[in-house]
């Protein structure tokens, strides 16, 4: 049976308008307003350090950025989510099928853990892997190289599902498949680019998949 890191944003749940209205929010509150028009879908799969970097942001001024958007995150954009149609019945499945399943995000575990809960996800996951708010394992890399040591699993037995660029490097980096899912933020070049193994265009198609490669 098969181990499975689940990403959690653009993967299990559709956390645009909490993720991308908190960005502006702390944006505005640098003195570096973003136009309104300006797309930052981009910003939901990475860390929040390499988003704000991406927006021009100067090194020293990260933490305070991060600041502000947990001010408005922690109190609103937490729940300004929604989880993807097919879901709770793909992580039924996966379960019924014997396969064990872990959260694995870059999201900090405080928030991903009351996300998971608020939205009835819990009970499918047997670990949930996040980032600390200090940043620690924010790399999608270390994290899965931390699940990994921590669960006890073996490389080879496991599969990486998430919807960015950053979760199919982050998996091979570590010897585990690559599985990409389309309904996220991830395009099918930016996945093939980073050398997705699998791609999958809705959740029911997740257990079949990682069933026959699981055989």
């Amino acid at each position: 049976m098969a181990a499975i890191f689940l990403d959690l944003d653009g993967t299990l749940t559709d956390p645009q308008p909490g993720i991308t209205r908190s960005i502006r929010y702390a944006m505005e509150k640098m003195e570096q307003p973003l136009s309104e028009d300006e797309d930052l879908d981009w910003t939901i799969g990475p860390s929040l350090w390499e988003s704000f970097r991406q927006l021009g942001l100067a090194e020293e001024d990260l933490d305070h950025a991060i600041g502000y958007y947990r001010e408005r995150y922690t109190d609103v954009g937490l729940f300004e989510n929604r989880v993807y149609d097919g879901i709770p019945e793909a992580l039924e499945s996966l379960v019924a099928a014997k396969h064990s399943l872990y959260l694995a995000t870059a999201k900090p575990h405080a928030y991903a853990v009351k996300i998971t809960a608020h939205f009835g996800l819990t009970p499918f996951l047997k670990t949930e892997y996040g980032a600390e708010l200090n940043g620690t394992r924010s790399d999608k890399s270390d994290l899965l190289r931390y699940a990994l040591k921590s669960s006890d699993i073996d490389a080879s037995d496991a599969i990486m599902v998430g919807d960015r660029k950053h979760d199919m490097l982050a998996a091979s980096a570590n010897g585990i498949t690559t599985l990409g899912v389309l309904w996220g933020y991830g395009s099918k070049d930016e996945l093939q680019s980073a050398h997705a193994e699998y791609l999958i265009s809705s959740p029911q198609q997740l257990n079949p998949i990682i069933s026959d490669w699981a055989s």
